[in-house]
């Protein structure tokens, strides 16, 4: 498993639209329908992923816990699912039902969103508050497939806590890291 970092796109970015098919149901979603009023987490991941299996429990979790306070999530998978066939979207909609996503999980065929949002990895994470400025990018915690630290959601579960409560987001963040997204 190649380890790759996030590219830490600058903080105060504006998010970049999108209108791209959700495997759920097979309807395009934008940006613009999908924030939240408080905060919009916008998520690169995939199913084959380790870093990602990993951390899928707590990823549900985390939306369970704050689409509630107004910060929606959005996943984006980017992979190339030519060569990399468990990433097809009907496969992502298998792994959303599995997973008890209640996120749309969308699939960004021609790449054109990874590329707009600099995605580097799986998982990377994109936090922007309501007028959808990014507030944090970086990790979700410390834990790797591997390392024995316990996956508790701490850095982003802070910074969306932060963003909940009208607080600053700490702005000295960790990079994300994972598998390299696969390129076409």
């Amino acid at each position: 498993m190649a380890r790759t970092e996030s590219n830490m796109l600058p903080l105060g970015t504006k998010a970049p639209d999108f209108n791209i098919i959700d495997t759920l149901d097979n309807t395009k979603k934008s940006l613009s329908e999908l924030k939240g009023i408080t905060g919009t987490l916008v998520m690169f991941i995939c199913n084959h992923c380790p870093f990602v299996i990993h951390v899928s429990t707590e990823l549900s979790q985390l939306a369970k816990d704050y689409v509630s306070k107004g910060i929606n999530c959005i996943a984006i998978s980017s992979n190339d699912a030519e060569n990399y066939p468990q990433d097809r979207p009907e496969l992502m909609a298998k792994n959303a039902i599995d997973n008890d996503y209640i996120f749309p999980y969308l699939y960004d065929q021609t790449q054109e969103v990874a590329k707009a949002y600099d995605a580097a990895c799986t998982p990377d994470f994109f936090l922007f508050d309501s007028n959808l400025k990014l507030v944090y990018t970086g990790q979700l915690d410390d834990s790797r497939p591997g390392n024995g630290n316990p996956i508790t959601g701490e850095d982003l579960r802070a910074a969306m806590t932060a963003l909940v409560n009208k607080e600053a987001v700490n702005p000295d963040q960790k990079p994300s890291m994972g598998c390299g997204i696969k390129w076409i």
